[in-house]
């Protein structure tokens, strides 16, 4: 399935068109054209690699899935892949979703590697911003990348939730040690999915700027600004979780270890108190004649003894708050 628009002197003139006419387009310097292709494969794209005179080698990466996120450059176009991301609160598992684009002076060809990448919030940001159009190319590339950075923001204000969640279990009185640790896992692994995919947005982002590119016009420059500090967020902020999560495992460690040290005080302080009787009565149960023996003063003398010895042992376990 493909899609395909028009946009001539800054205004949406057609849509739905055959790729075949996509080079006519292309050759008037008032046109701009968009063309979509959702998992093409090789053959499907030599049709429009000969139409625009895209490099075989952005070809290639384009048909190719699991590209880094980059920008190329070649004689005639620009090369870009990057990824949109998905965040399941559920699972913990973060998704990803390939496209790649090649962008000329007048065409941006994108290529999905799935039908999961939502083309169509892309095409709803060209049509909130239409007053944009007039700025060619630039302002198709512009609602692209904002889309990308944009999920990247929304992952990671997610994982940010999910994390502070994990934050009020580690104090709880009944923690679930099994869950908490398996939660950590997911969301360490899937900020470290996260930063592979956000850390190079920057350079893209930043040689999209770069004025010999010849791709975003003077008036596009602030918009691309804009995107540029959002991805410089969604960068930090990344980094900032992935340290914050290594905190909370150090810290759910800690925290089980003091638990298991208070339950051993208690279990030893129970065993000290414990071993008081058995040590008298087995004193008592000798059978050789000792004070008392055979006589009811020494029943009363080792029950003082048992429980004057074991009052003593609590108060001071309490007052250390042992037991």
């Amino acid at each position: 399935m493909s899609l395909t628009r028009l946009y001539r002197h800054g205004v949406l003139e057609a849509e739905d068109f055959p790729a075949t006419e996509i080079s006519d387009y292309s050759a008037d310097l008032s046109s701009v054209v968009w063309f979509d292709l959702c998992d093409p494969t090789a053959e499907e794209l030599s049709s429009i690699s000969d139409e625009l005179g895209l490099h075989p080698l952005a070809v290639e990466d384009a048909v190719n899935e699991r590209q880094r996120p980059k920008l190329d450059r070649y004689d005639t176009h620009l090369f870009l892949n990057a990824y949109a991301v998905e965040f399941d609160e559920l699972s913990g598992q973060l998704v990803n979703h390939e496209v790649a684009a090649f962008i000329t002076h007048s065409a941006l060809v994108t290529v999905r590697k799935s039908d999961r990448f939502q083309i169509d919030q892309v095409v709803a940001r060209w049509d909130r911003d239409r007053d944009l159009a007039r700025f060619g190319v630039g302002f198709l590339v512009y609602g692209l990348v904002d889309y990308v950075v944009d999920t990247h923001f929304e992952a990671v204000q997610a994982l940010d939730a999910q994390i502070e969640a994990l934050e009020e279990q580690l104090f709880e009185d009944n923690p679930k040690d099994d869950g908490l640790q398996r939660r950590t896992f997911e969301l360490r692994k899937s900020l470290v999915t996260l930063r592979r995919v956000v850390l190079p947005m920057r350079e893209v982002v930043n040689t999209l700027l770069r004025r010999d590119q010849h791709t975003v016009d003077a008036e596009m420059v602030p918009y691309f600004q804009d995107v540029y500090d959002h991805v410089l967020r969604a960068t930090e902020w990344t980094e900032s979780l992935r340290d914050l999560v290594s905190t909370i495992f150090e810290t759910h460690l800690t925290v089980r270890s003091n638990r298991l040290n208070v339950i051993m005080k208690q279990v030893t302080s129970w065993a000290a108190i414990i071993a008081v009787p058995t040590a008298v009565t087995g004193f008592y149960g000798q059978n050789v004649p000792y004070p008392g023996f055979a006589h009811a003063s020494g029943f009363w003398t080792s029950t003082l003894i048992t429980v004057g010895l074991s009052g003593v042992l609590f108060v001071v376990f309490r007052r250390k708050d042992w037991i």
